[in-house]
């Protein structure tokens, strides 16, 4: 290798290096890219007293774009002779021109130079001292065209870049020089271990990227096992900030959550509070490529908001593991299935012996005493499936530590949405739990516990700010209520004779149901008033469930009085043919409520009957 630049080259770029590490905020506030600007005075110096490119590859000139592995693009050769290391030099120069015009919002310059250092590279590409500085210069320009939304050239750079790590790790192996070392004198370059761990970060990055990119695509799968892989590696070399770590991985739980991998989600988790944990006990890495240095000003703030978005994950984690448990033990009307309840028993012991050891040693995280107090997070939190109510209450109770957790950040002043979807969670907690309650009037005490959460919440609300909540929260009041006086009358249908207190309170409820419902339908009218011909996809379903219920309750309204009780039939009669005729104009509306449209028309057809008997009945008395 020829020997190091003079001493004037040498010092004027390690000026530069320094320059561009300084961060804005320290500079003037008239010109805050002052010291990338005199970065990039001495990087343009270093280039102009290295002398002109060589210019003995035509190849060079001929490809600007990265480099396809599988198709070559030109055999690589080792960088020798005095031409091919000032072409190097050349190279580091116009990488860190491109990065400092990125830096400064100069994108189209930035990526003329990151292209022109790839040119010089080429046919170096697999050699010791260019394979780290190639990477970096189509990772970074797989950033510059991923921030244009130009996602399919992004992609392209990225994966070349990975292409050409595996291969040099198969082909050769050994560290490579980090960029920085071709403007250093023999007895300052790096040791073995430092390259390979600058080497190794720099694939880390690139990783990264990918998994952004892939994300992007909806190539979900493939973005979750890159993010997987960029989270195992950072904690490996050390490389990551405790809080973004932790974060990235609570995040990427809610893939697996959504996946109903429930034994990875909790791994991520677990991992994630561990990591969490750190956070100020230790110093974080200088790797800002994963996370944004924070200010230490921010922090306090930073840090409680963090622990609520892992608290909401987990939040989720047990929501989605309980109504997964519910879903696969309901019968057609909602209720515990028990000949369900008692296969999912004799499956789960299949389900321990197959699953465990396979898929905890695919996602593991850490090594020794970290992957320890992982395990020991893990191992008091389920991942199978609730199958009975002491099972389902072990998961409601750590799902509403975590809601208590994530309401101390996110509180209604200055985070209402975030506030009113935590709050939202914690009433599907108690819904949910109740599937498993199987004494009735407990059931009604969880349902009660929910209406108490969320009619304050309504109170305050903006309808005209906040419309889609306040459907979302009249719906689910109704709900409550509905499913409320759906048990009071299972209740009494088991006494002889049901008291005043019990008919009384059947029908409050039944009048609380109404009202709920009845506020979320007149949210669909116009401004004048008149409810819509058309019901919009997104509030489809929910529409026709209400006319079916608001039917539903007016039948079960008990009174004393047939003139009363006819009206009620009447009205009930009015919604059910609502339904069955929206859905004979509407096909597609049909397709929402298969089962309520079939009972509907039932009801069209028998309740005429039943009117007709009253009025008769009526006549006589």
């Amino acid at each position: 290798m020829a020997g190091a630049p003079g001493p004037e080259i040498r010092e004027k770029f390690q000026a530069a290096l320094a320059l561009s590490r300084v961060e804005l905020h320290k500079n003037p506030e008239k010109e805050p890219y002052k010291s990338k600007y005199g970065a990039r005075a001495l990087l343009e110096e270093v280039r102009a007293l290295l002398g002109p490119a060589p210019e003995d590859d035509d190849e060079r000139a001929a490809d600007d774009g990265p480099v396809d592995q599988a198709l070559g693009a030109g055999e690589p050769r080792d960088a020798e002779g005095p031409g091919a290391q000032r072409a190097l030099r050349l190279a580091v120069v116009e990488f860190h021109l491109g990065v400092n015009h990125i830096d400064t919002e100069e994108l189209s310059a930035g990526e003329e130079h990151l292209v022109r250092c790839l040119s010089l590279l080429r046919p170096y590409r697999l050699s010791l001292g260019c394979v780290s500085l190639f990477i970096q210069a189509q990772n970074n320009l797989g950033i510059l065209w991923s921030e244009r939304e130009e996602i399919e050239t992004a992609r392209t750079y990225l994966e070349s870049s990975e292409a050409l790590y595996n291969q040099y790790m198969k082909e050769i192996g050994s560290p490579p020089l980090d960029p920085t070392e071709h403007f250093l004198p023999e007895e300052e370059k790096l040791t073995e271990q430092e390259r390979s761990k600058r080497f190794e970060k720099v694939y880390t990055h690139n990783l990264y990227y990918l998994a952004q990119v892939y994300q992007h695509m909806e190539m979900f799968e493939k973005a979750a096992h890159y993010c997987h892989s960029t989270l195992k590696r950072q904690l490996e070399h050390n490389a990551y900030h405790p809080m973004e770590w932790a974060i990235n991985a609570a995040t990427l739980s809610q893939f697996y959550i959504n996946k109903l991998c429930f034994m990875e989600a909790r791994h991520c988790l677990s991992a994630a509070n561990v990591i969490f944990g750190q956070t100020g006990k230790i110093t974080a890495t200088e790797d800002s490529k994963f996370a944004s240095p924070e200010v230490e000003g921010d922090m306090p703030e930073l840090y409680h908001q963090r622990k609520g978005e892992i608290a909401r994950c987990w939040i989720k984690y047990c929501l989605t593991l309980m109504q997964n448990a519910q879903l696969s033990m309901q019968d057609n009307i909602g209720e515990l299935d028990l000949d369900k309840q008692s296969e999912l028993r004799a499956l789960r012991r299949k389900e321990l012996d197959e699953e465990e050891s396979v898929r905890k040693r695919a996602v593991q995280f850490g090594t020794g005493e970290l992957r320890d107090a992982i395990s020991a997070v893990e191992e008091k939190v389920r991942y199978l499936r609730p199958l009975d109510f002491e099972e389902a209450r072990e998961l409601f109770l750590l799902g509403q530590h975590y809601v208590y957790e994530a309401k101390e950040f996110f509180q209604i002043d200055g985070y209402v949405t975030d506030h009113i979807e935590v709050v939202q969670d914690h009433s599907a907690l108690f819904k949910v739990l109740a599937f498993f309650e199987a004494d009735m009037e407990r059931r009604c005490k969880m349902h009660k516990r929910r209406i108490a959460m969320l009619e304050p919440l309504i109170v305050d609300l903006n309808p005209q700010y906040y419309l889609l909540v306040n459907r979302q929260i009249q719906f689910e009041i109704a709900h409550a209520y509905y499913d409320m006086m759906d048990l009071k009358v299972a209740i009494a249908d088991k006494l002889r004779e049901p008291d005043s207190h019990t008919v009384k309170k059947i029908n409050s409820l039944n009048q609380s149901a109404l009202k709920y419902y009845q506020l979320f339908l007149d949210s669909l009218r116009d401004p004048n008033k008149v409810f819509p011909e058309h019901i919009g996809e997104d509030v489809l379903r929910p529409a026709m469930l209400a006319k079916f219920r608001v039917a539903r309750l007016y039948g079960k309204i008990i009174t004393a009085d047939p003139k009363k009780e006819l009206e009620n039939l009447a009205t009930s009669l009015e919604h059910y043919k609502f339904i069955v005729d929206y859905c004979e104009t509407h096909p597609e509306a049909a397709q929402e409520i298969e089962v309520e449209l079939e009972l509907s028309k039932e009801m069209v057809s028998l309740l005429p009957t039943k009117m007709e008997r009253f009025r008769a009945k009526m006549a006589l008395t």
